[in-house]
């Protein structure tokens, strides 16, 4: 009896994989853990997601591209297709992450995946790699390998050849000496006459790799049937309305017919929902748009997504990202020059001894030049710049003068309408330029504790606004100017989120727009940077970028921070009065 069921087992074993389409495996053998899933146990694709698990499983179609947004289920499809290809189709698999931490977090992820599905697991185990050389990151199986690798790391691509190619958030991958990662990736797939090669990602900028993706695909859209009239259409933003203050009434308007959908029937004009090529004449290449307007999960309802927008729109920066993980759009960089003349005539009546109430802290950039140092105080509040101050002290920088007088500068006090006294909460002084890093790093160290920084520029869109350099033995920090100056010209653009001083002349316009944003093609590879226009200085520009980069470094809480400027004023001492011991005495 026991001699048949091991026959029986292995019999089993060596049967082939039932040929059922690809969403069929996943939903029968892929079980997801607590760890993945709010909603842990076997996983169920959303509807949306079965047409693209059906180009994945597509032999005529070697791209598949999807521009996303988040909270559509896309990370979980990707593991469940990683664990479908290892159990049925095992080959050489390439999985590629904008950083070595976040392939090594998802390689953890996919493992537990694997554990928790009986049909995948033992199947990366060591008894599985007849070499011995398994770790985290190179995964050994029968009849195949899966490895993970970073975007950053082009080096470690090389030597690999894959038939599967999954390539996860390729908008945050950062192109370097040695080429475009997502080209280096392909090109590790050149061999095989049947790969695969999936990409998907938020998309960032309208330049960005994936956008550029899915225009070379043939650009499908989700459209969902009407529970009204029946007809097919987009689910767009601009057809979610609500009622005035009221985000939770948010309903979808019917683009075809104006029929008035409500949140209860978008399951099920999902469910009814299809896929549509817009460019069908592209046969290889599959391309999908999908956003969390027609996601089921329970935080991408249309009140939720509606109340998250008014509270984006106050400032473009959280207005990209909702633009970006929300609707899966990506963010226009390229504007028209900024005007001065236009710029200077914005000015309002507001100084440093005349705040505006809102203004809750106060922070200072600094630019460096041979013979003069240019500062720019910004005042903040919740989610409005307000330029307050240009100031230029003169002297040979490697004097002690100007120094004397930024310090005397930086130490100012003002008194704030709330009754309290107000004071620079963090300052970033320049060191990259014209041999001033010794200087500056002297002027900053000893007044690290009043959060006054060395600070150097780098470039690169991607950048964090402001981080700690990896330098050890000096307090450098490194500001991502091309981040700043896109959210600086961005609000510039569309007369939002900054406001400017009476107090400030010609000149600070002038630098300030002294630069232009533009994209060009580096190595093939359409690349944004900003340029300088020919003859105009940039120092206000700089020392702006600067003031609003290490704002970052305050810990800003602007309810706390109204009621600490003004308990200031409710706790002043009253003056001390000395009396006279003979004038009381003598008093009447």
């Amino acid at each position: 009896m026991g001699i048949e069921i091991v026959k029986r087992n292995a019999l089993q074993a060596l049967r082939p994989p039932l040929n059922m389409p690809l969403a069929d495996w996943i939903e029968g053998n892929i079980f997801l853990p607590q760890t993945a899933s709010a909603t842990p146990g076997r996983m169920r694709l959303w509807p949306y997601m079965n047409g693209i698990a059906d180009a994945a499983d597509d032999p005529a179609i070697e791209r598949v591209s999807v521009i996303k947004s988040a909270r559509i289920g896309y990370t979980q499809f990707l593991s469940a297709l990683i664990g479908a290809k290892c159990a049925n189709d095992p080959s050489n698999i390439l999985v590629v992450q904008p950083t070595s931490d976040d392939a090594r977090d998802y390689a953890v992820d996919v493992e537990q995946l694997f554990e928790n599905s009986p049909a995948l697991r033992g199947l990366l185990s060591d008894e599985n790699d007849d070499t011995g050389r398994s770790t985290l990151l190179d995964k050994r199986f029968s009849g195949g390998n899966l490895k993970f690798r970073a975007a950053r790391s082009p080096r470690s691509l090389r030597r690999l050849t894959s038939k599967i190619l999954l390539m996860d958030e390729i908008d945050g991958f950062e192109v370097t000496a040695e080429g475009n990662p997502v080209d280096l990736a392909i090109m590790r797939t050149q061999t095989y006459r049947d790969r695969l090669i999936l990409a998907g990602s938020t998309p960032v900028f309208d330049f960005g790799p994936i956008t550029r993706l899915y225009d070379q695909s043939d650009k499908r859209v989700y459209e969902v049937q009407c529970a009204s009239c029946g007809d097919f259409s987009e689910v767009a933003w601009r057809d979610i309305r609500w009622n005035d203050g009221e985000p939770q009434s948010a309903h979808w308007v019917c683009p075809k017919n104006g029929c008035v959908v409500e949140e209860r029937f978008k399951p099920q004009m999902v469910a009814n929902g299809r896929w549509v090529a817009t460019e069908p004449s592209v046969s290889d290449h599959a391309g999908f748009k999908v956003n969390a307007l027609i996601s089921p999960h329970h935080n991408a309802r249309w009140g939720k997504l509606a109340a998250e927008f008014l509270a984006a729109k106050r400032s473009p920066e959280t207005l990209q990202v909702f633009t970006n993980t929300v609707l899966g759009e990506p963010w226009k960089t390229e504007g028209d020059d900024l005007d001065e003349h236009e710029l200077f005539s914005r000015r309002e009546a507001f100084t440093l001894q005349a705040l505006p109430e809102d203004v809750l802290w106060l922070t200072c950039g600094v630019d460096c030049q041979d013979d003069r140092l240019e500062a720019v105080i910004v005042g903040h509040s919740e989610s409005e710049w307000f330029v307050l101050d240009h100031s230029v002290f003169w002297g040979p920088i490697d004097g002690d003068a100007v120094w004397l007088d930024l310090d005397a500068h930086l130490k100012q006090r003002w008194t704030h309408p709330l009754g309290g006294i107000i004071a620079i909460d963090a300052c970033a002084v320049d060191s990259g330029d014209g041999g001033h890093t010794g200087l500056v790093h002297t002027f900053s160290r000893p007044r690290f504790g009043r959060r006054v920084v060395s600070i150097k520029g780098v470039s690169g869109f991607s950048r964090p606004l402001i981080q700690k350099s990896g330098s050890k033995g000096q307090l450098l920090w490194l500001v991502g100017s091309d981040s700043v100056k896109s959210h600086l010209f961005t609000r510039i653009e569309r007369s939002q989120g900054i406001r400017f001083s009476e107090a400030l002349d010609a000149p600070y316009f002038e630098m300030l727009t002294s630069e232009r944003r533009v994209v060009r093609y580096v190595r093939g590879q359409p690349v944004a940077r900003f340029e300088r226009i020919p003859g105009k200085r940039a120092e206000t520009l700089d020392a702006t970028v600067y003031a609003l980069a290490v704002q970052t470094l305050i810990g800003m809480r602007p309810d706390q921070r109204a009621k600490e400027l003004a308990s200031q004023a409710a706790l002043k001492k009253p003056p001390t009065v000395l009396r006279s011991k003979w004038i009381e005495t003598h008093k009447h």
